[in-house]
């Protein structure tokens, strides 16, 4: 039988340990701190939780006009980046990388875009799972289309790749559809003007054509130094007539 002045049962776990004195009256005993781990030093490298809010223009059967940004978290270890654009009910798009952060760079785990009404996803384990459940080779330090702008923001900020004017930049980028290597062209640099930061000096990036391309779209970046290498401007093209054009209206960390 319970009854309503009956004191919950208290768990061995809060319970302090007994000892008994030489007088033999039971004393409590001192209960060692828990340990704590420092973090692993490679995650000073890394930039705390970080929103870039965009100004989003562009041009489908019409001019655009919206918002977008790129949202960085990060909680030990782990990591969520994730793309918003919000152009209205057609173009609205959503991409969300999910994985740890490692000593050799950012280790994706799961990536999802929504495009629209359109879900589609990538597992990446010891091998790569595409939407239509084909596995193929996951190959060294691949990304997805939403780490890929920490990861190189990342590597220009180590000095792990160092940006000049007629070099270029290799990745693997694993997306819903396949795997591919993309090669970056260093078209040199630029002067981006920010809606309310100003002019800023950004180093500006441009893919080749894929030889076997799985879609139109491509993805011109600006990376500035002074910002910690942010991608202050990110040009998404599909066609002469079709593209959105990002620029970095608002940077927040905490």
């Amino acid at each position: 039988m319970v009854t309503e002045n009956a004191e919950p049962l208290r768990q061995a776990s809060d319970t302090p340990a007994l000892a008994t004195s030489p007088e033999g009256v039971a004393t409590e005993q001192p209960q060692s701190e828990p340990t704590i781990q420092a973090p692993p030093a490679f995650l000073a490298s890394w930039p705390p939780d970080t929103r870039v809010r965009y100004r989003l223009g562009g041009n489908y059967r019409g001019e655009l006009h919206g918002d977008a940004e790129v949202l960085w978290q990060r909680e030990a270890t782990r990591y969520q980046a994730v793309i918003q654009l919000d152009v209205g009910i057609l173009l609205s798009s959503r991409f969300t990388s999910q994985g740890e952060i490692t000593e050799h760079g950012l280790r994706p785990q799961v990536y999802e875009e929504q495009v629209r009404k359109k879900r589609r996803g990538v597992r990446l384990g010891e091998d790569v799972r595409l939407d239509n459940g084909e596995r193929v080779p996951r190959p060294q330090d691949v990304q997805d289309a939403a780490s890929q702008f920490v990861e190189l923001a990342h590597r220009f900020a180590t000095g792990k790749i160092l940006l000049q004017a007629g070099s270029q930049v290799n990745f693997w980028l694993a997306r819903p559809g396949g795997v591919d290597e993309w090669t970056y062209d260093v078209i040199g640099e630029d002067t981006v003007y920010l809606p309310t930061l100003g002019p800023v000096k950004a180093m500006h990036l441009k893919p080749r054509p894929l030889a076997k391309p799985r879609g139109p779209i491509m993805a011109e970046i600006w990376f500035a130094p002074s910002l910690q290498y942010l991608p202050v401007r990110i040009l998404l093209t599909s066609g002469l007539d079709t593209y959105v054009d990002l620029v970095a209206e608002d940077i927040q960390q905490k």
